[in-house]
């Protein structure tokens, strides 16, 4: 069982539902990352996922935009990440991270050294926005081979045919995203999301998050009471942007304490 069915699994069995934060390695600089990974599984996040910097992010709204751009300044790349997560495993191998980007850099690497080299520092998951599922087939094979979990995109516009298309090739969780638009959107609609995930487990066991358009604890309230992961990315690049380096991780732990209360106190 890897870590993130593990995760799922012990959080089902105390009836709580899983808190996902986002952030931007080298985000607002390198020699932070590690100590906001740690800082978020401290005030209750119980994945991480970490976005691989790429000088096109196109699913990415101009939050997560600015977010690359500091990082790529200090010349962050997917080597980097690694290192970060290999890091980060000395102190934590329990908390599961997900490798959120794009596929330029996983190509540059080779898709088989990629996949080698995240097993071998603690990588657990893998969401490479741009890679199709109908182009995925040996990726999926390479990933899972090495015991990593391949996480897919499910849009308001995935038809039943496309859902079961990714579901067959998932492993870990599904992602839904909860808007069509960009990261950050606004204008949630909490009913049609619930429609939506009610629809998508029919056709999966996996645990479904739900993200895109999660800005507060309100909404991360809703989305914890149809869906089993509540992923936060613009709202935490936010809350990084706009602290000091001295209030950084304060600021980051007290959101973080705000989210994960807003999640328990949800209705399951």
């Amino acid at each position: 069982m890897s870590r993130i069915q593990a995760t799922f699994s012990a959080l089902k069995a105390q009836g709580k539902k899983a808190l996902i934060p986002y952030i931007t390695a080298g985000d607002p600089h390198p020699r932070h990352t590690v100590s906001l990974m740690h800082a978020l599984v401290q005030s209750g996040a119980d994945i991480i996922e970490l976005g691989v910097p790429f000088s096109d992010p196109m699913a990415d709204g101009p939050t997560i935009q600015r977010a690359t751009e500091r990082a790529l300044v200090h010349k962050v790349g997917l080597g980097d990440v690694l290192e970060m997560v290999r890091e980060f495993r000395l102190t934590d191998d329990q908390t599961p991270i997900v490798l959120m980007g794009y596929a330029n850099p996983v190509e540059a690497m080779g898709q088989a050294k990629f996949a080698e080299r995240a097993r071998a520092v603690g990588v657990d998951g893998v969401l490479t926005v741009d890679y199709p599922p109908e182009e995925s087939g040996e990726f999926v094979q390479l990933l899972k081979a090495q015991q990593l979990d391949p996480i897919f995109l499910l849009s308001p516009t995935s038809d039943t045919h496309r859902v079961d298309m990714i579901v067959q090739q998932a492993a870990g969780f599904v992602y839904y995203v909860s808007l069509k638009g960009v990261t950050g959107s606004k204008n949630l609609d909490i009913v049609e999301v619930g429609t939506k995930v009610k629809a998508i487990r029919t056709q999966t066991d996996l645990p479904i998050g739900v993200g895109f358009g999660v800005r507060d604890a309100a909404t991360a309230k809703a989305v914890a009471e149809v869906a089993d992961a509540v992923v936060i990315g613009s709202r935490m690049i936010q809350e990084i942007e706009s602290s000091t380096e001295d209030n950084l991780l304060s600021n980051v732990v007290s959101l973080t304490q705000t989210l994960r209360a807003a999640i328990d106190a949800a209705t399951h």
